[in-house]
């Protein structure tokens, strides 16, 4: 795999990105960004114009829409004020999105990103962590014969190995209102 292009944190561009392969934005880009590989926009990124890749993970702010051929993800404190257009799209707890966000086009099988955000400390966003080996659930015994005469006895269930949670950002919890019920603003203090 190609190394990604980085603009680094502090530095400033004026214009449209285009090209191929992938880009990993630390700094502020002023201009639309069109790449063929993914793009990663970081905690201290922020860009002014449209964005458009392949797969597309924010964690700074963008003003402008974002148009992913596979995916866009927003992790925890991005800020987007623009339209989300991509076959899968994910929104963090904590990410804020003013705009439109609509799933189109044909979604494929989830795949790495070759580009990551980073967190200011270097560790890089939406990386799991190794998760400790869960112990395999004990095996039911064999039961003991049942005696000729005897009612045989109800079938045991096996149990259910937990799930491992689903990978990627929370679902987003909207509240929602009975039908014909307007909400009410808190009073400020």
């Amino acid at each position: 795999m190609a190394a990604a292009s980085i603009i680094g944190q502090g530095t400033s561009v004026r214009g449209n990105l285009r090209g191929a392969g992938s880009i990993e934005i630390r700094g502020r880009v002023e201009g639309d960004v069109q790449v063929d590989g993914d793009v990663a926009i970081g905690e201290d990124g922020a860009v002014n114009g449209n964005v458009n890749g392949a797969q597309i993970l924010v964690a700074g702010q963008v003003a402008g829409d974002l148009t992913g051929s596979e995916a866009v993800m927003l992790e925890r404190g991005a800020r987007v004020v623009g339209d989300l257009i991509a076959p899968r799209i994910g929104i963090a707890e904590g990410a804020r999105v003013r705009g439109s966000v609509r799933t189109e086009g044909e979604p494929t099988a989830p795949r790495r990103a070759a580009v990551v955000p980073t967190r200011r400390g270097g560790e890089a966003f939406g990386v799991a962590k190794p998760k400790p080996a869960m112990p395999a659930p004990p095996k039911p015994a064999a039961p003991a014969p049942a005696p000729a005469k005897a009612a045989a006895p109800a079938p045991v269930a096996a149990p259910i190995a937990a799930a491992d949670p689903p990978a990627g950002p929370p679902a987003p919890v909207v509240p929602a209102l009975g039908k014909g019920v307007k909400g009410k603003k808190k009073a400020k203090r």
